[in-house]
């Protein structure tokens, strides 16, 4: 399997058949207003461009999964992309109606808890919570998934949340070979942060059984931890090793581990 990661939380997961696409946000650089204005620099969003090597991998994209509607997620290029290219759309059953909406393919909504038929594999939500405390609420819904695919390592993409009941059950019941977490600690300029702490990162990362890829850094300005912050941490923690934290335009390649 390879992996490459464009830039927030999208990238692209390759396998023997397929090329899935992951939350796109593949517009230009400054396209979105600052999603902060006083707690952290105003810049227009994304604050980096997409990488030139990730474009072409996108000719080849077979099926588009997508977590949550926040722009970070689907920005309005990438609707664009796939009503364009008609490209089928997995997502979550409380997504489907308004992506419908939009004119885009939905084929396959993914209820909570429920693991169906994926691409020759398996597929199921995972329950996320997009913040500490009362901000989950205004953030909406999410949906992580996990996904086993045949010949290929199981994947948990725990989407936008924070540290969770359900997510510490995946980690550690499922037990999947890749864990992909949201590590900028993202907040507005008011309420608890929407996205895992640095303490949360860590224990994750402590709870991943296998490897762990750490993105949502560095792309959008509401997101304060630094890819060097976070490998300083993971370095003293001991936890380095088990982790990728990916420039830009990266690609990783990943072998079955649980069975081999």
């Amino acid at each position: 399997m390879k992996i490459q990661h464009f830039r927030n939380a999208t990238m692209t997961i390759e396998t023997q058949n397929d090329v899935i696409l992951v939350d796109p946000m593949i517009g230009k650089r400054g396209t979105m207003p600052p999603f902060t204005f006083f707690r952290f620099k105003p810049k227009r969003n994304p604050i980096v461009e997409l990488p030139e090597n990730c474009k072409p991998i996108l000719e080849r994209v077979t099926l588009c999964l997508i977590t949550h509607l926040h722009p970070d997620h689907l920005d309005k290029d990438a609707e664009a992309f796939l009503k364009e290219k008609n490209i089928p759309i997995t997502c979550s059953i409380k997504d489907e109606k308004e992506l419908k909406k939009r004119g885009l393919n939905v084929v396959q909504a993914v209820n909570y808890w429920k693991r169906t038929e994926f691409l020759g594999g398996k597929i199921e939500g995972i329950p996320a919570q997009h913040g500490y405390g009362f901000v989950a609420k205004p953030a909406g819904n999410v949906m992580g998934f996990y996904i086993e695919l045949p010949n290929e390592p199981s994947v948990y993409l725990s989407s936008d949340t924070v540290y969770t009941n359900a997510l510490d059950k995946v980690l550690t019941q499922y037990k999947p070979e890749i864990s992909v977490v949201a590590a900028g600690s993202a907040q507005f300029d008011i309420f608890k942060p929407l996205l895992m702490t640095v303490e949360d990162i860590v224990k994750f990362i402590k709870n991943t059984p296998y490897k762990a890829i750490a993105n949502h850094m560095e792309a959008v300005n509401h997101c304060p931890t630094t890819r060097s912050q976070l490998k300083f941490i993971l370095e003293k923690e001991g936890l380095l090793e088990k982790t990728s934290i990916p420039e830009d335009g990266q690609v990783m390649e990943f072998k079955q581990e649980a069975n081999s």
